[in-house]
């Protein structure tokens, strides 16, 4: 009988073992040195700093998840890398200072992106602002937080770890700050005033650990009805979702 063989072509021949095929690809991390630099490690992944192009990067990378079914983990994974992916782009679209997005690589299920000098709205908050950057940065926030929200986009991690302010003209005393927004993971696509209203509550809880830090909230939550033309359906929400918030937090 004669054998048939099977059809050349330049990508992976049939049947041949996808695992195998990723075995002999180029570990881009590694080849950038990345795994030499982690700078975070969470539940959904690692962020590893490198020099991609020429430019300082962060490296997004998601586990594999091995409790998971291979095929449904893959499926999953790919589909979190293109989310976040995709509202990363939006944000920029709707006027949301974001990092510049470089390069998504599949395979490893990675996301290249620009390193954003400057430093978490967190870490600033706990070492104590001024009165005016408090009012600024507030400002930004609640004008950046209003685009998306109109826009349909829901950030779903609004905390201050995923708020950076980096300095206009550099780290100087007197230069301006300028908020950027980080690690849209979880972000969806919504115009559901509950979700907008989710997304503020999470933000107040997380600005207001300090109550010193209470007058930057009330800066965001002024800026937010100002540049938002959905914000009265938003703000109803937002009272909701505190009230049931405080509740749980009574009964414990």
């Amino acid at each position: 009988m004669h054998k048939r063989e099977p059809p050349r072509d330049s990508g992976t021949p049939r049947g041949s073992d996808p695992d195998r095929a990723d075995e002999t690809a180029v570990d881009l991390i590694d080849r950038l040195g990345g795994y030499d630099d982690l700078i975070a490690q969470g539940a959904e992944g690692r962020v590893f700093a490198v020099t991609f192009l020429n430019r300082p990067a962060i490296v997004k990378q998601r586990f594999k998840k091995t409790y998971r079914h291979p095929t449904l983990d893959a499926k999953i994974t790919r589909a979190r890398l293109v989310g976040e992916t995709r509202a990363l782009v939006r944000a920029r679209k709707l006027g949301v200072p974001t990092p510049s997005l470089f390069y998504v690589d599949k395979r490893q299920n990675a996301i290249y992106m620009e390193r954003v000098p400057g430093r978490s709205l967190k870490e600033l908050i706990r070492e104590g602002m001024s009165d005016e950057d408090m009012e600024e940065v507030g400002r930004q926030v609640g004008k950046h937080v209003a685009a998306m929200h109109d826009g349909g986009l829901i950030h779903g991690d609004l905390t201050t770890s995923n708020i950076l302010v980096t300095r206009r003209g550099g780290e100087g005393g007197d230069a301006s700050p300028r908020v950027v927004l980080i690690d849209f993971g979880l972000a969806s696509n919504s115009i559901v005033p509950e979700d907008k209203g989710v997304d503020l509550y999470v933000l107040e809880r997380a600005i207001t650990v300090t109550h010193a830090a209470s007058r930057l909230f009330e800066a965001v939550m002024r800026e937010y009805k100002t540049a938002s033309g959905l914000w009265s359906a938003s703000f109803n929400k937002f009272a909701e979702v505190r009230m049931r918030g405080r509740k749980r937090s009574m009964i414990g």
